[in-house]
């Protein structure tokens, strides 16, 4: 997750949307006071040797603490903190509301199979679950975060919802509005790259019963986007 105010925007990180490439190349148009929320050792090594900017100012200032957040600091010591994949609520409480709705405001979305597929190959595949239909019956399948972290109440409150699946056309027009100095590009290297060894379509590699299933859990998505199998 990354909040600019050097270029005004938010970009919301859903789940398995080839987000920690974005970040890193969001990273080199950030600035000092920019919130960008830390990601593994080696994409953070990766980010540092492009001369990017890594992870920084992603504590939570005192002022927005719940009673919860100032009981873990009392007893553990613990700081409250942005994490990857934070809900627009939470990144909502750190900005006037005059940031909010002049900032803005997007996140990747992806075809719910072909993410369901990716995060199967991701979590170990079929040496650790068997089929997808095992591992969906797991319930890890239906636990990839995305909708919940740009929307309240199901309703989107991001001003643009790109699909994964028009990258291309989507760093264009981030690179437009946001009158970067040179265009977004993904680096070359391939954050959390290498899971996934059989690179079939998910229509290749899903039964019946299985893209019904994730049908139905990712309905939502679907719907709001219009994928199709």
């Amino acid at each position: 997750m990354i909040v600019s105010h050097r270029h005004r925007f938010v970009s919301i990180k859903a789940e398995k949307t080839a987000g920690t490439s974005l970040e890193i190349a969001l990273s080199e148009f950030c600035g000092p006071d920019d919130i960008i929320t830390p990601i593994t050792p080696n994409d953070e090594a990766v980010r540092a040797e492009l001369g990017f900017r890594t992870a920084q100012n992603y504590h939570l200032p005192l002022s927005v603490y719940t009673r919860l957040e100032w009981a873990k600091l009392a007893l553990k010591r613990e700081r409250a903190a942005f994490k990857n994949h934070d809900p627009a609520t939470k990144i909502r409480r750190v900005l006037s509301d005059a940031q909010w709705d002049g900032y803005f405001k997007f996140v990747f979305e992806r075809n719910p199979w072909d993410k369901v597929l990716s995060y199967y190959h991701h979590l170990g595949g079929d040496p650790k679950f068997g089929s997808v239909w095992e591992f969906m019956q797991s319930g890890r399948g239906g636990r990839i975060r995305g909708f919940e972290l740009y929307t309240v109440g199901g309703v989107p409150v991001v001003d643009r919802i790109y699909k994964h699946e028009e990258r291309a056309e989507a760093l264009a027009d981030i690179t437009e509005r946001l009158g970067l100095p040179k265009p977004l590009k993904m680096p070359s290297y391939k954050a959390k790259g290498g899971f996934r060894k059989d690179r079939r379509s998910y229509r290749e590699v899903l039964t019946d019963r299985e893209a019904e299933l994730i049908a139905d859990i990712y309905a939502r998505e679907i719907r709001l986007l219009g994928y199709t199998f």
